[in-house]
């Protein structure tokens, strides 16, 4: 069999209630799930809640009561089998009485995964509607994370028309538009890092937060090889200040500090970095500079998303919004795919992924 077209509405349904949780379900996926009774109608619908609550099927089956009976939960992951902070999903669509799954994403994990067999198994029939990649929107990051063993980074830039990511005296306050500013909180907010350079710490000492504030704060993070960050940077205030990222033999101690092995340049190591904050249960980072950083990150390879914000301005004069990639020559370039364009009040962004 194959998915019904009020299915395929109910499985996009879920993709956009899933969306609304981003950057406060890690180290769970943020999934979506909507139950249909045996009409066909919507009786409840759900997202995954903050680590320790229910899962997104156990929402909407409570949500839905005993119209789930006969019915059908669509879902954009396929239903956890393990024992975790919470119990296993498929045990919940068996006890509700749940005739029908249908799902988008396999789950790859290895102790979660394989829960559509144990719904067969339970008399319940599965169908898997879509490809991974229809349901990747809020997904995307933490199954790259499942699959990689290191969190999804998102790399942000704004820069003029012709690239500049400052004037030549150094200002940069502010190249892009409020639109461009607020669209990069939204994204902060769908993150659970963000993470800085030392250098855009000393030029800019930004807070690095959400505003207005939403109920829930990314964690941040500034890398600092030798220990530069003064004391006094406006991200190492508030109740949680940023971890500071430093080489393990760095002179210099933090409230909270990452100790890190050197790379070959003397730098921190970006991905044991990663790994350190995978073992923090973030998931998605979100890296805001500045050029030499993000090159950096770039060079290994280490971008999966690009959101740049280009405003219709030329300075001609100033830093580049990207330096020391590694691409010394053309053939060397690296090659993105364009997934989307759309304006940002007066500034256009554009989403690029890693082929």
């Amino acid at each position: 069999m194959t998915a019904r077209p009020h299915e395929l509405d109910a499985l996009r349904r879920a993709v956009e209630v899933s969306r609304a949780v981003l950057g406060t379900t890690s180290p769970n996926p943020p999934v979506g799930a909507v139950v249909l009774d045996a009409s066909g109608e919507v009786a409840g619908e759900g997202a995954t809640a903050p680590p320790g609550g229910p899962h997104a099927e156990v929402v909407a089956l409570r949500a839905a009561g005993e119209r789930a009976r006969g019915g059908t939960a669509v879902v954009t992951l396929e239903p956890c089998r393990h024992t975790g902070r919470t119990g296993p999903c498929t045990a919940a669509l068996v006890e509700a009485g749940v005739a029908r799954v249908v799902y988008a994403c396999t789950d790859p994990g290895a102790e979660a995964g394989g829960g559509a067999e144990v719904l067969r198994a339970g008399g319940v029939e599965v169908e898997q509607a879509l490809a991974d990649e229809v349901a990747l929107g809020p997904l995307e990051a933490w199954l790259t994370a499942a699959r990689t063993g290191r969190p999804f980074v998102t790399w942000k830039y704004a820069a003029t028309l012709d690239g500049r990511s400052a004037a030549a005296d150094g200002t940069s306050r502010w190249i892009t538009g409020e639109a461009s500013r607020a669209d990069v909180h939204r994204l902060r907010a769908e993150a659970d890092a963000v993470v800085a350079g030392v250098g855009t710490v000393l030029a800019d000492d930004p807070l690095l937060t959400v505003r207005p504030d939403p109920g829930h704060q990314p964690l941040r993070v500034v890398v600092d090889s030798t220990g530069r960050t003064p004391l006094t940077a406006r991200a190492l205030s508030g109740p949680r200040p940023a971890v500071v990222a430093t080489r393990a033999d760095a002179d210099a101690a933090y409230h909270d500090q990452l100790l890190l092995p050197g790379d070959d340049d003397g730098r921190v190591d970006l991905l044991a970095l990663l790994h350190a904050l995978a073992e923090r249960e973030v998931v998605s980072v979100l890296l805001e500079g500045g050029p030499r950083l993000a090159g950096a990150f770039v060079a290994q390879d280490l971008v999966d998303r690009v959101v740049g914000y280009v405003a219709p301005a030329l300075l001609g004069d100033g830093p580049a919004a990207l330096s020391g990639a590694g691409a010394g020559t053309i053939t060397a370039a690296h090659r993105l795919r364009l997934d989307d364009v759309r304006r940002t009040g007066e500034d256009v962004r554009l989403v690029m992924r890693r082929r």
